[in-house]
């Protein structure tokens, strides 16, 4: 991933990343430093919280990636998965409805989420809800997209 420009943000575009992430995951994000990082061969910006990628920007929206959702657990937003999924779901797979065994009822289908596994709540991956909430779980299907996930580029980003 090469970095095309990178500039630390204004007050203003800070209060409206802190608004939006209260707002759709309950998350504070308490930091000193907020720093957009551009990427040239990548659909996602970043967003450096104390140095860290913890925000990345999905068609200019604004989103905790994994680290960022292991660094500032969201409260709302989440789907969680069972063991069987993890390795799947680790690996960039979409999350099918056999492997959810939690949804928040607030997710509305196209919505980004937060995929987390259930023994130790850990973030694996974000993803866009393909179905509302309370329709995830089930017997079969595809229910959530996989965006971003554990090792992938931007996971491995470092600065």
């Amino acid at each position: 991933m090469d970095v095309k420009s990178r500039h630390h943000l204004r007050s203003d575009e800070i209060d409206e990343i802190r608004e939006r992430l209260a707002d759709r995951l309950g998350v504070t994000l308490d930091a000193d430093s907020f720093e957009l990082v551009e990427l040239t061969d990548s659909p996602f910006d970043l967003v450096l919280v104390d140095d860290e990628p913890a925000v990345l920007y999905v068609d200019e929206d604004p989103f905790l990636t994994v680290r960022g959702a292991n660094e500032y657990p969201p409260e709302t937003g989440t789907v969680t998965v069972d063991a069987g999924a993890v390795s799947f779901v680790s690996d960039g797979a979409d999350v099918m409805r056999p492997g959810i065994t939690e949804a928040d009822d607030g997710i509305a289908e196209g919505d980004l989420v937060v995929i987390a596994e259930e023994s130790h709540g850990k973030v694996l991956a974000v993803g866009r809800a393909l179905v509302d909430g309370d329709e995830m779980a089930g017997d079969e299907g595809k229910v959530v997209e996989s965006v971003h996930h554990v090792g992938d580029e931007l996971y491995e980003f470092a600065v």
